[in-house]
């Protein structure tokens, strides 16, 4: 056979023009794609939020995708024999770019959505799941994971090392690196099936908080505050009505609304209006899509040899089974559903001796309770918010960090570090007694639109040290509605302390101190524990004290008043256990039930009968607005972990109670961040708990915090 010399010369230098063509494109792509840039400027390098361009999301995400997964095959393909180095560790140090490009995606997706990005996240989410999938399915690299912990099973390594290679060899496993061939082609095929219908449930209950917006006239505001009309005044402007007053479809507008509006009619009108949203029988109707994800999940976890969706998510949390979570949530139920009642036969008694002439309601219930706490406690709840101001509460978050956890914050004015909206402030975290640098925390207040309702706590960098250390971004989002210019935010007490709350999480973030990035991810059923209990000190005096002051005064809070306040703390806990466990268990039967046999809202509403679910009340979340389950899956099956983190919450806040200096006591505030705080998932969570406490945590306390009884077999 003769060969073409020259042809084959022809060919090789138009595949060498090809290959230096390809490298001198991706080159350009990287030096002109601001999101793949390396973040610079001061604090060690910040993201480029001020230069994002959302056409630049999607080539980012490709190209970071394929240089991670190269950095995969490269660990794989190493001729060495697997080690924690060249294995576990080379794996810690991939996927860098990822991870920045992923901070661009999340804040598109969470604080400034558009239908722009939402296009893109349908052709990205099924991209992410098969990036995902090939990672985890990679037969040779599981191999070399597994090679690791098996001898690290003969022999352990140091504490933090044998702790991230179980965690990576389980994630794994549980994630079908044991399946055959085509087990793994059909678990993928779940996986990118299942982040496509996340995306749509997420973004149809978006399209209808939205969309559902309530606009009142004048003599429409009986009962409402002047903060508030104010408020709905400046929503309405936005929205193109000006002689309007806009209540949004979010729950820090319609909560309020709920509580003081006069209007029965219209408060019927809102309730409605939240409460089926994804549930309007339209194309943005989720019950369908729940069906699918059911069914999926359930697909998927059989392939693994599980019963149920629910017994193979549990088995690496605090509960371990979904019997022991179903336990925990059905030993409160007959104290809350019984503490409903009642709240409801003192709610009816108020409507009676008013000559309302009506049964209370779901949309009556937030009404007539603020009623019940005005006439048992004396406690008005708008006279509650004139001493709670945005601004003094975010001083007061940094005060209990700074006792708690040497911890000042400094806010940043000089434009150094770029944000995403002009809203969203910046504050160098240093320690207080030697002035080092730890981190940045950035502070995104206010509702809007594109910004998903509620509020949560994320990070643009971690902290790890075994590259050397680096600091810490992290960032607390709220939906606080923007007050009228030259007005100050005033918050209900619920919502100051749901602030308190995310800044839980921000200091568990910003007080990690982890050698390796998988370490910083959380059991989700014990990360909840950190944001409650830091809730707890809103209730300090020195908070009280120093912080909660008038809006137009300046007076501290009076004794008498932060007296009814603790008084009334126990005040309607059988609506709010009620309304949460509910929603808990829902979640809990779906993932443990034949999804052949589900109708979601058949099976919605027969559970909750069944259960017993009180008529004036629904679940917190109804199931086709469940986020937290259907939107994804760290919360599937896991919001029963609320509640499991709170027993933990009422346990540790009685031992600050008892403790010589209480809840600023130095040596139990040491023992916090020691073993609470810092490690973050670098020791088993009831480990960590008993060397804080001394022993396990006691579900007595719980009952006690909310008024319960309390079992003698306790």
């Amino acid at each position: 056979m003769k060969f073409n010399i020259k042809l084959i010369a022809l060919g090789m230098l138009a595949l060498s023009l090809a290959c230096s063509e390809e490298k001198e494109s991706k080159g350009k792509l990287m030096t002109e794609n601001t999101l793949l840039k390396e973040w610079e400027g001061p604090y060690e390098g910040v993201p480029n939020f001020e230069d994002m361009n959302l056409k630049d999301l999607e080539p980012a995400m490709d190209y970071a995708i394929e240089k991670h997964l190269s950095e995969i095959e490269e660990i794989t393909n190493n001729s060495e024999s697997a080690s924690f180095e060249n294995t576990i560790e080379a794996m810690e140090r991939a996927g860098k770019l990822v991870d920045r490009v992923y901070t661009y995606y999340g804040i598109w997706s969470s604080n400034n959505s558009s239908e722009e990005f939402r296009v893109i996240q349908q052709k990205l989410s099924p991209k992410l799941s098969d990036y995902q999938s090939t990672i985890r399915q990679n037969e040779k690299l599981f191999k070399r994971i597994k090679t690791v912990y098996d001898e690290s099973q003969e022999q352990a390594l140091e504490p933090q090392k044998q702790r991230v290679v179980e965690l990576v060899y389980k994630s794994f496993e549980m994630n079908g690196a044991n399946l055959d061939k085509d087990g793994k082609k059909r678990y993928a095929e779940i996986n990118k099936e299942l982040s496509k219908l996340y995306t749509d449930f997420s973004n149809n209950i978006l399209h209808d908080e939205e969309n559902y917006v309530t606009f009142l006239d004048e003599d429409q505001l009986s009962g409402l505050s002047d903060s508030f009309i104010k408020s709905a005044k400046k929503e309405a402007e936005k929205q193109g009505k000006p002689d309007k007053y806009a209540i949004v479809n979010t729950r820090s507008s319609m909560d309020p609304f709920l509580t003081y509006s006069d209007e029965r009619d219209l408060r019927e009108k809102v309730w409605r209006n939240y409460y089926s949203r994804g549930d309007n029988g339209d194309e943005f109707d989720n019950n369908e899509l729940i069906k699918d994800i059911l069914k999926l999940r359930d697909e998927r976890v059989e392939l693994l040899g599980y019963d149920n969706f629910a017994e193979w998510r549990l088995q690496d949390r605090m509960a371990k089974t979904p019997e022991n979570a179903m336990d925990l949530l059905m030993a409160v139920w007959p104290s809350a559903i019984a503490r409903v009642d009642e709240e409801v036969e003192d709610m009816q008694k108020v409507a009676n001796e008013e000559n309302a002439g009506i049964e209370i309601e779901a949309w009556d219930y937030r009404y007539y309770a603020e009623k019940v706490r005005q006439e048992k406690y004396d406690l008005d709840s708008e006279e509650v918010k004139e001493y709670l101001v945005l601004e003094n509460l975010t001083e007061a978050i940094f005060y209990v960090a700074g006792r708690l956890f040497d911890f000042e914050f400094s806010e940043i004015t000089d434009g150094s570090v770029p944000v995403f909206n002009e809203d969203v402030k910046v504050y160098e975290m240093t320690s207080k007694t030697d002035g080092e640098h730890i981190g940045l925390f950035y502070l995104d207040p206010y509702a809007r639109k594109g910004k998903r309702s509620g509020a949560w706590a994320t990070t643009y960098r971690s902290y790890t040290n075994f590259d050397g250390e680096t600091n810490v971004l992290a960032s607390n989002n709220s939906n606080f509605v923007k007050a009228a210019e030259g007005e100050p935010i005033l918050v209900s007490w619920d919502d100051a302390e749901t602030f308190f709350h995310e800044f839980g999480h921000a200091l568990h973030f910003l007080s990690a101190d982890v050698k390796y990035p998988t370490l910083n991810g959380g059991v989700r059923d014990y990360t909840e524990f950190q944001s409650q209990l830091l809730e707890r000190w809103i209730y300090t005096d020195e908070v009280i004290n120093t912080y909660l002051k008038h809006y137009k005064t300046g007076e501290p809070m009076p004794a008498e008043l932060i007296a009814k306040i603790k008084k009334a703390s126990k005040f309607n806990q059988g609506f709010a256990t009620t309304e949460f466990l509910a929603s808990a268990i829902m979640d809990m039967k779906y993932h443990t039930t034949d999804p052949s046999e589900i109708d979601p809202k058949t099976f919605e509403k027969e559970t909750l009968d069944e259960l017993g679910m009180p008529k004036e009340l629904v679940m917190r979340h109804r199931s086709p607005h469940f986020g937290h389950v259907f939107s994804g899956e760290g919360y599937a099956t896991g919001y029963y972990g609320y509640l499991w983190a709170d027993v933990l919450t009422s346990d540790a806040a009685e031992a600050f109670a008892e403790a010589e200096g209480g809840f600023y006591d130095e040596t139990l505030s040491n023992k916090l961040v020691e073993f609470l705080f810092a490690p973050r998932n670098a020791i088993d969570p009831a480990e960590a708990y008993k060397q804080f406490r001394g022993r396990d945590a006691e579900i007595d306390a719980l009952m006690r915090d909310r008024g319960f009884p309390v079992s003698k077999e306790n």
